[in-house]
């Protein structure tokens, strides 16, 4: 018996599908599961098994079941399986936006002309063809009254949206985005996630320079208010990532670290501000005030007055 089914077709088609279903469903990472998981080979390998076995045992039945059909019921079953799947509709379909008639009836379209035996038809235009022109028709209206009626807007306002809204695309994914930060753009992390790994990479590559409480040794003292190229997290920033001073400064970690990483390690060295290390350095640099911060009030007079009565009558007694 010829057999048309198309079981080297099915079975991959559905191996894979499986295969996809496994990927989707099994949270691996980045690490295909497959790979990750070891039952997952197995799985998979036990899955394309059975659609083979499957597919012989089919093949199987059908010849057996052919065998006992008689020599008329083989025929009709041989043609049924070789008639091609047709959609109906689809062709309906496709034969009324076509337009055209069948070969039959060109009789009935066919004009006088005659060019060397060479008839020509009055053949309709494609319905799918009109309707786009009437489409196009429609849609031209419709722009003209927009843009040249009612002066909506033109292509240089376009262009400005455009560029105004990839702009506060790209500046919201660089927040997202720690791998893109850079001098201009970072923030002071607060995360305790963040300088835990500020932490790691601070005792892991400074602390030689500046000892682990930020006191001081070969590099300044980090606990106190003066800087010698400038506080604040982007200047922090800047400096580890570019370097200190010509010859006698801190080497530039950017070639090292990441700009997540120095992101992490300058706000891990802010956190060290305010606080007291065993034996400090004394402060070098100058005193750095952040521009950004608000001006504490300044005390009331009275107060002052009040205090120096007191301190006299005090001492007077």
């Amino acid at each position: 018996m010829k057999n048309t089914s198309t079981w080297w077709i099915k079975i991959p088609l559905i191996f894979f599908l499986i295969f996809g279903l496994t990927e989707f469903f099994v949270d691996s990472g980045e690490i295909p599961a497959f790979i990750k998981y070891p039952m997952a080979q197995v799985f998979l390998v036990f899955i394309l098994f059975l659609l083979i076995v499957i597919a012989v045992i089919t093949r199987a039945i059908e010849n057996v079941m052919f065998q006992t059909l008689s020599k008329e019921g083989q025929e009709r079953y041989i043609a049924a399986k070789s008639k091609s799947f047709q959609w109906e509709w689809g062709q309906k379909v496709y034969q009324k936006l076509l337009g055209s008639k069948p070969i039959e009836k060109e009789e009935e379209i066919i004009l006088d002309h005659n060019y060397d035996g060479i008839r020509e038809l009055d053949n309709n235009l494609p319905p799918w063809w009109v309707y786009l022109f009437y489409a196009s028709i429609v849609f031209a209206v419709v722009y003209l009254a927009r843009f040249h009626v009612f002066n909506d807007y033109n292509q240089d306002q376009e262009y400005e949206q455009e560029v105004a809204a990839a702009q506060l695309e790209i500046e919201a994914y660089k927040k997202t985005a720690k791998g893109l930060v850079d001098a201009n753009t970072v923030e002071l992390l607060t995360d305790a996630g963040d300088l835990k790994a500020g932490q790691t990479i601070f005792e892991s590559n400074c602390i030689a320079c500046h000892m682990a409480d930020g006191g001081g040794g070969i590099g300044p003292n980090l606990t106190d208010q003066h800087w010698i190229l400038g506080g604040g997290i982007k200047n922090v920033f800047h400096t580890i990532s570019e370097g200190g001073r010509d010859g006698k400064g801190m080497i530039a970690w950017k070639q090292t670290l990441k700009p997540a990483e120095i992101a992490q390690v300058a706000s891990y060295v802010l956190s060290f501000q305010g606080t007291t290390p065993a034996n400090p350095k004394p402060a070098e640099g100058d005193l750095w005030v952040d521009p950004n911060a608000t001006e504490q009030p300044a005390p009331a007079q009275e107060n002052s007055t009040e205090q120096v009565i007191d301190s006299t009558s005090v001492t007077v007694n």
